[in-house]
């Protein structure tokens, strides 16, 4: 079973960055599609972003789109979230996770089509 190990929360004034990085430790992790969620307090997880295999597509909610780039790096098994422009309505538990094999390249945005996710990291932002 794959493990996905995030790193890179942390508090932030609002404006700022962070980037948050997934480590997998599969050696098959370049064929799956990935994604990052988030999760607020009292709230569901919230799709944010999900990346291709090849890192060719990518998918982003509204809500984070052209603040956030998820991007990957297949030959250290990682996939990354630069986030930018940080408000304090993203602050969250941010997840990675992988999408079940069996959707391929689509990039789903349902929580219940991942089926690998790593333990969260908490991104808290500040005015």
């Amino acid at each position: 079973q794959v493990q996905l190990v995030e790193s890179g929360g942390g508090l932030v004034q609002a404006g700022g960055s962070l980037r948050l990085s997934c480590a997998a430790s599969e050696r098959t992790f370049s064929t799956d599609t990935m994604g990052w969620f988030r999760q607020a307090p009292g709230k569901e997880h919230e799709f944010v972003a999900a990346i291709s295999g090849t890192g060719g597509s990518t998918d982003y909610a509204a809500s984070v789109k052209d603040r956030f780039t998820i991007s990957r790096d297949n030959a250290k098994n990682t996939v990354y979230l630069q986030m930018n422009s940080l408000k304090p309505e993203d602050t969250a538990v941010y997840y990675c996770a992988a999408q079940q094999l069996r959707f391929g390249g689509y990039l789903l945005r349902g929580r219940h089509a991942y089926d690998r996710w790593g333990q969260g990291t908490q991104v808290t932002v500040v005015s």
